[in-house]
């Protein structure tokens, strides 16, 4: 068990260690260097765990998404069974999506750039399939309590979910003075569409 504290310790201490400077310096300026300084752990320690900057990158990315499940599971198990609180927690991540001071979405576009790496490849890949799989979930979750009707196709949605998102945060790249369809549009689009018309 101190092992695996240690280790838990260890990956959160390098997350909150990148995602800080990721918001001073970006993906691009950042060094190992940069992190070993600001974590205070050796080389070493950090090569134990991850074998580059861009796995804790991956790691980073991956965080946002599994704690919107766990926000949202949370919701279903507090007995917040209706369509509104479970919801509402994906809501406010989607609303985070369309902001370009957002770590995720900061390694999200550093990440596509170097999609021609097969590791990274295969961390994006790995994240879209997860994106997609959870977002299924939890239409299937809310079909089961009957918030949803059944109606509703959960692979095609959840993939139309996820692909729209991804629009979001790469949008909130480019530098724009004005959009029409905005987080809280997309929200109530899905909102509308996966609400039971009873």
């Amino acid at each position: 068990m101190k092992q695996e504290q240690r280790r838990q310790q260890t990956t959160r201490l390098l997350l909150d260690t990148v995602k800080e400077l990721i918001q001073e310096k970006g993906c691009h300026s950042m060094t190992m260097k940069d992190i070993m300084d600001r974590s205070g752990l050796s080389k070493g320690a950090i090569f134990h765990y991850v074998k580059s900057k861009d796995e804790i990158f991956v790691w980073v990315l991956q965080e946002r998404l599994e704690e919107t499940n766990a926000q949202f599971m949370n919701e279903v198990e507090q007995g917040r069974r209706s369509f509104g609180e479970p919801m509402q927690k994906i809501a406010e991540n989607i609303l985070q999506y369309e902001n370009a001071r957002d770590v995720t979405n900061k390694v999200l576009l550093y990440l596509l750039g170097k999609e021609d790496q097969p590791v990274i490849a295969e961390a994006l890949k790995q994240y879209y399939e997860r994106s997609v799989y959870l977002s299924k979930e939890w239409i299937e979750t809310g079909q089961r309590y009957g918030v949803i009707p059944e109606s509703v196709d959960a692979d095609k949605t959840a993939d139309m979910f996820v692909l729209l998102t991804l629009g979001l945060r790469v949008r909130s790249s480019i530098p724009l003075t004005a959009t029409s369809f905005k987080g809280q549009d997309f929200t109530s689009m899905i909102s509308d569409m996966l609400q039971s018309r009873k």
